[in-house]
C-alpha cells in the first residue's frame, strides 16, 4: 500500500510504526475470509482491508477521528485472526491498537459512551472495585428486563461467580516446589479471573509445583483491558508498575514468567514494543516479554506431572483467539490435554472469535452474542460433556448460555495429575463414575 506521510508525522514513533505496517498491505483480502464481523455483516469496512483504508486516511491526513471510522474500528474485536491469515505479515494488531488510542484522543464520544467506558476502566483492573461491582450487580439482576441492552450484557456475564469456597491467591507469595526444585517461575495473579474464578489460580500453582517449579505469585493487572479501550496514559501505567514488579523478581532469578489467561499473556508479550521508546523501561519491558510464558508453554517445558486420572472425559477444545492468533499457540494445548488423558474434540470454525474479546461482549453486545451462539451451535456438535480454554474472557462469555460445563484447560491438566475436579463439572464426573 502507497502511503503519503510528511516527515513531520514520521517524527512520530507511533506514526512511523503504523507506516510502516500500512505499507505491508497488499489489498489481497485473504483476511476478510477470518474477520468474524464480516463473516457476520458483510460490510467491506467491517473487514480489516476495509478498517485498514479508513485507519491509512484518517492517519495520514492527520485528522480527529469521524463517526464513521469511530463505528468500524470499535467492531473490531482484535481477535487477530487476519494475522494468521494475512500472506504479507501486516501487524494489524498494531495499527488497530494505535488507531484505538488515536480515537480516545481526538473523537467526543457521546455521553453514556463515555459514562460506560469510564466505568469500566475503573473497575475491571482493580479487584477490590470489581468485587463490589458484582455484589451491586447482584441487587440490579431482578431488574435486568428494564435496564439498557449494555447493562443487561454486563449482568449476564457477571452472574457466573465463583463457588464460596475457591480457593484465593490474591497477594505476593512463594509455594515451594514438590520434590526436588526443577525451575523458579512468576505467576502473574491477574485482576478480572482472580475474582470471577480465583480457582484457575490456585490450579496453576498446584499443577506447576507438581511439574517441579517453585511458584513466586505476583499480583497485579497487565492493563490489556484498558489497552484495548485505547486508554493508554491508565494501560501504561498498569503495566508499568506490574513491569517494575516483574523485573524485581526476573533480578532474584526466574526461568519463566507464566501467565494463565492468554489475553493477558499477549499484552505481556507485547510489552518491548509497547514501551520501545520508553527511556526508563524499555529495556525492562523487553526483558519480562521475552520470560513470558502461557501456562502451557511452560508445562511443555518441565513436563506434565505424572497422570493420575482413569476413564477422562472427552473435551472440546476452543482455543482462545489470544492464545492461536496473539501468540501463535495451537498444537501445544491440545497435546497436554491428550497427554493427560483427554480425547480432544474439534470445534468446527476453530478460528472464529466467541465474542468476549475483552470488553467487546459489553459494547457490542448484539455481535458478541451472534458469535457466542455460533461458537455454542458449533460445540453442541461435537458431542463434547465438557469445555476447555485457556482464557477466562472466554470462559465467561460461553458459560453465560453453555449447555456444558466451562473449564480452564490448566483445571483439567490438575485434575488429570492428582488435583480436584473442576467445580461444577459435578454431572461429567458422575456420569464418568457410571461408567
Amino acid at each position: 500500500m502507497q502511503t503519503r506521510f510528511s516527515p513531520t508525522q514520521l517524527a512520530d514513533p507511533g506514526v512511523a510504526a503504523s507506516e510502516q505496517i500500512l505499507r505491508k498491505c497488499v489489498h489481497c483480502g485473504f483476511c476478510t475470509a477470518t474477520c468474524p464481523t464480516y463473516v457476520l455483516l458483510g460490510d467491506e469496512l467491517d473487514s480489516p482491508r476495509g478498517r485498514i483504508y479508513l485507519i491509512k486516511e484518517m492517519l495520514e491526513n492527520d485528522r480527529p477521528a469521524t463517526a464513521e471510522v469511530v463505528t468500524h474500528v470499535d467492531r473490531c474485536l482484535s481477535c487477530l485472526a487476519c494475522m494468521t491469515t494475512c500472506p504479507s505479515g501486516v501487524h494489524y494488531q498494531h495499527l488497530i491498537d494505535h488507531a484505538r488510542m488515536h480515537v480516545e484522543r481526538t473523537y467526543r464520544r457521546p455521553l453514556h459512551e463515555r459514562v460506560l467506558r469510564g466505568l469500566l476502566a475503573w473497575t475491571l483492573p482493580f479487584p477490590g472495585r470489581f468485587r463490589a461491582a458484582l455484589a451491586l450487580a447482584a441487587l440490579a439482576r431482578p431488574f435486568a428486563l428494564l435496564l439498557p441492552r449494555r447493562v443487561r450484557a454486563m449482568l449476564e456475564l457477571t452472574a457466573r461467580r465463583a463457588p464460596a469456597n475457591a480457593a484465593s491467591v490474591s497477594h505476593a507469595g512463594v509455594v515451594p516446589a514438590q520434590g526436588t526444585r526443577r525451575a523458579r517461575v512468576a505467576l502473574l495473579l491477574g485482576c478480572v479471573q482472580n475474582v470471577l474464578d480465583p480457582e484457575i489460580n490456585a490450579a496453576t500453582i498446584r499443577l506447576l509445583t507438581r511439574a517441579g517449579a517453585e511458584v513466586v505469585s505476583v499480583p497485579g493487572c497487565c492493563g490489556s483491558i484498558v489497552h484495548h479501550l485505547g486508554r493508554e496514559r491508565e494501560s501504561h501505567s498498569l503495566a508499568a508498575s506490574l513491569i517494575e514488579r516483574l523485573h524485581a523478581e526476573l533480578e532474584r532469578g526466574l526461568d519463566a514468567i507464566v501467565v494463565n489467561a492468554s489475553g493477558c499473556g499477549t499484552q505481556v508479550k507485547d510489552y518491548g514494543f509497547i514501551f520501545r521508546d520508553d527511556a526508563v523501561l524499555a529495556a525492562k519491558a523487553a526483558a519480562v516479554s521475552a520470560k513470558a510464558r502461557d501456562v502451557t508453554e511452560a508445562l511443555a517445558e518441565l513436563g506434565l506431572p505424572p497422570v493420575t486420572l482413569r476413564g477422562a472425559p472427552a473435551v472440546a477444545y476452543h482455543s482462545a483467539c489470544s492464545m492461536q492468533h496473539g501468540q501463535k499457540l495451537d498444537a501445544g494445548p491440545r497435546k497436554l490435554l491428550r497427554e493427560a488423558g483427554f480425547e480432544v474434540r474439534e470445534i468446527a470454525e476453530g478460528h472464529l472469535c466467541c465474542g468476549s474479546a475483552g470488553t467487546y461482549n459489553v459494547l457490542q453486545p448484539e455481535i458478541a452474542t451472534r458469535l457466542r451462539e455460533r461458537k455454542l451451535a458449533n460445540v453442541a456438535r461435537t458431542g463434547a460433556p465438557l469445555v476447555a480454554t485457556g482464557n477466562i474472557g472466554c470462559i465467561t462469555q460461553l458459560a453465560v448460555s453453555a449447555a456444558v460445563p466451562v473449564v480452564h484447560t490448566v483445571q483439567l491438566l490438575d485434575w488429570a495429575t492428582g488435583g480436584p475436579a473442576p467445580v461444577g463439572m459435578e454431572e461429567v464426573v458422575a456420569d464418568r463414575s457410571a461408567h
